[in-house]
C-alpha cells in the first residue's frame, strides 16, 4: 500500500491559489482514476479515498502544519515513510513542469519541512510541480506573497494542456511502489 498525499491550504479563500496545485492535483488524479469520493478522516484531519492499494489524501491543516496530518495518515495505515508520495508546488521549477526526487531536504517548502520534522525522516517521494512564472513576485523572491496568488488565465491554460504529462509523471512515480 501506497500513500499520496496532496499539499494545500483547506480554506476556501486559497482555492486556486498556487501554494494548492498539489491538493487540485490529487483531485484529478481521483477523478481520472476513477476514485471514490473523498471523505473527511477525523483522526488524521485529512480527507482521504482509497482504492486498490493507493491512498489519497489531502490534509487539512494548513500548509506549514502539514507533517501533522501526514504523521497521522502514515500511522493510521501502518505505512513507513518510504511508502509515502507527497504532490506539492514548486517555486524553482518551471510552471507545469515536474520533478521527482527522493531523500532530499525541503529546499525552503515550508509544507515538506513541516512532514520531515514530524516524521524524522526525508525517506519519501516528493513530486514536484512548478509554480514558477513570469510574475515580479517571483523574480523578487517574495515567495509567500507569490505562492498565495491565484494563477492568471494564461497560466491556467499552461497547466490544463501539461495536465496528462503531470499525472502521468505521479502514476509512473508511484507505480513502482504499489
Amino acid at each position: 500500500m501506497i500513500l499520496i498525499v496532496g499539499l494545500g491550504n483547506p480554506e476556501e479563500k486559497y482555492k486556486g491559489t498556487r501554494h494548492n496545485l498539489g491538493s487540485c492535483l490529487i483531485n484529478k488524479f481521483a477523478e481520472i482514476n476513477q476514485f471514490a469520493d473523498f471523505e473527511l478522516d477525523k483522526k488524521t484531519n485529512a480527507l482521504i479515498t482509497e482504492k486498490e492499494g493507493i491512498v489519497l489524501a489531502k490534509p487539512r491543516t494548513f500548509m506549514n502544519d502539514s507533517g501533522k496530518a501526514v504523521k497521522q495518515l502514515l500511522a493510521k495505515f501502518n505505512l513507513s515513510p518510504s511508502s509515502l508520495f507527497v504532490v506539492h508546488d514548486e517555486a524553482d521549477v518551471n510552471l507545469g513542469e515536474t520533478k521527482v526526487s527522493r531523500d532530499s531536504s525541503s529546499a525552503g517548502h515550508k509544507g515538506v519541512q513541516s512532514i520531515i520534522d514530524e516524521i524524522k525522516t526525508r525517506d519519501f517521494t516528493r513530486i514536484r510541480v512548478g509554480i514558477d512564472s513570469e510574475d515580479e513576485s517571483f523574480k523578487n523572491k517574495e515567495l509567500e506573497e507569490a505562492v498565495l496568488k491565484k494563477f492568471s488565465r494564461e497560466e491556467k491554460e499552461i497547466l490544463r494542456q501539461r495536465m496528462d504529462d503531470i499525472l502521468k509523471t505521479i502514476k509512473e512515480a508511484t507505480a513502482n511502489d504499489q
